[in-house]
């Protein structure tokens, strides 16, 4: 498929309209990221209204991943085809959409439905504002905007607790949802005037439905099958079938899009060798962040932290993403994307060996949570963001982002699926995770030896390419 280059974008030479899209861009991530946040601890309050068991509750984590990573593909698909502006906004408004279904939900149904609604929303905020980025700013700017851009889970993460605290025990769990109302309305009136009106130069041929319906149900069978844990006689019927499934699915996808003169899913990304060594990292960053999700269990298991306390534990680890990807964002342009992947899969790999042996007490299990949140915050910088930008075709960014944005979560998935089916497999207790995080260990080991496959300079050509988009200040 031949892809020409997009037009360099018209932007207005002063600081102040740069300044505004920074923020249309962050405030979008951030309030996406932010209601992640906030859905743990407004669970019990949500089975309180609708009297759902665990298991119900549950599904809105589900309902709202799967929707999300399908309408990942779909929005970075339609940002190359007709631009970032329009595709931006409508994801925006689309969560909006969703909160305030949810607001108004009067049972748990319908709170679902609002649910998938913010999921498709939120499946197309961070790629397209990722793909504005690379269209609009330098190579010399990029890694600083991508670190803050990176930041924004590790400050959701710290605000989105307390935030969910105040409002639940003062205005009602609704309100949580209500806040992105005005949020949103901010984001679509700056957007509107700050977001770029910048179109792709190659006509729009036909939409890619075969694509785009193999696609979707490659994604629905691929999370079917790495959540149905075979803890069950059904999950050990069903769970290989999914996984099978997924496999024939994704085999006709190649097929079916090697055809297609613009594709979902452009198979000729993955035959840039860095493109595909970014992607396969990028499941690691993903495998990564799946990882923290048990740590609360050992600490709690081995150091006596109680259940009520042991979101407390991470919060050094929380802190400390936020500073590291800020720091790497600052760093990227000066000690490269290679070096920054290098540097953060070395100290995941750290982190996450001594986490495997509780036996050296709480101090050691701090100094670890720290390494992997300094970890996690340079891995999730822009690093990899940025090697996508330099290296996919810019008529292909949008896809090429969001397709960073499908491993990641495909990553997470199966870290959690498989800790948790590790340290049941050794009872659920302490000795259990031990295993798993020993291989999780392992796994970030081998990540880290791929890192250093990476180019060790981003392609010049882009940088001149960016440069005459217009004067930067």
């Amino acid at each position: 498929m031949s892809q020409q280059t997009l037009p360099p974008p018209l932007l207005p030479a002063a600081d102040a309209v740069q300044r505004r899209l920074v923020q249309v861009l962050f405030i979008g991530v951030f309030m996406a990221a932010l209601d992640s946040a906030i859905v743990g601890p407004v669970l019990p309050a949500l089975r309180a209204a609708f009297g759902i068991d665990n298991r119900s509750a549950g599904l809105l984590t589900t309902v709202f991943s799967l929707s999300s990573l399908c309408s990942t593909a779909l929005m970075a698909y339609f940002s190359d085809r007709h631009g970032r502006r329009p595709v931006y906004l409508a994801s925006v408004a689309l969560f909006a959409i969703g909160s305030l279904c949810i607001a108004a939900a009067p049972s748990f149904d319908l709170l679902l439905v609002g649910r998938a609604i913010q999921g498709i929303g939120a499946g197309g905020i961070a790629p397209v504002a990722s793909a504005v980025i690379g269209d609009v700013f330098t190579a010399e700017r990029r890694g600083r905007i991508l670190g803050l851009i990176g930041a924004t889970h590790g400050m959701a993460f710290v605000l989105g607790p307390a935030l969910a605290t105040v409002l639940t025990s003062t205005l009602g769990w609704r309100w949580l949802f209500l806040v992105n109302l005005p949020v949103a309305l901010v984001v679509l009136s700056l957007g509107a005037r700050s977001l770029p009106r910048q179109h792709s130069v190659v006509a729009p041929g036909p939409i890619d439905l075969a694509g785009i319906t193999v696609t979707l149900l490659f994604l629905l069978c691929l999370v079917m099958g790495i959540s149905r844990l075979p803890d069950s006689a059904s999950g050990l019927l069903l769970w290989p079938w999914f996984l099978a499934a997924s496999g024939a699915l994704l085999a006709a996808l190649v097929v079916i899009e090697k055809r297609q003169a613009q594709a979902l899913i452009p198979i000729e990304l993955f035959a840039n060798r860095q493109l595909a060594f970014t992607y396969v990292l990028t499941l690691g960053v993903g495998f990564s962040m799946g990882g923290i999700v048990f740590l609360t269990s050992i600490a709690t298991l081995a150091y006596g932290v109680s259940v009520e306390s042991a979101g407390l534990a991470l919060l050094p680890l929380v802190l400390c993403s936020m500073v590291g990807s800020m720091a790497a964002g600052r760093l990227l342009n000066r000690l490269g994307a290679r070096n920054m992947v290098i540097f953060g899969f070395g100290l995941l790999t750290l982190g996450y060996l001594q986490s495997a042996v509780p036996q050296t007490g709480f101090a050691a299990f701090l100094i670890a949570s720290v390494l992997i949140g300094i970890g996690v915050g340079v891995v999730v910088s822009g690093a990899l963001r940025t090697i996508a930008i330099d290296e996919a075709p810019p008529a292909l960014r949008g896809t090429a982002q969001g397709l960073i944005n499908i491993f990641n979560a495909v990553g997470t998935l199966l870290a959690v699926t498989c800790i948790s089916a590790i340290a049941d497999l050794d009872g659920g207790e302490l000795t259990g995770f031990g295993h798993a995080y020993l291989g999780l260990g392992l796994s970030m080991l081998v990540m880290l030896w791929m890192a250093f496959g990476l180019k060790r300079k981003s392609t010049e050509s882009v940088v001149e390419t960016s440069s005459s988009a217009g004067p930067q200040h």
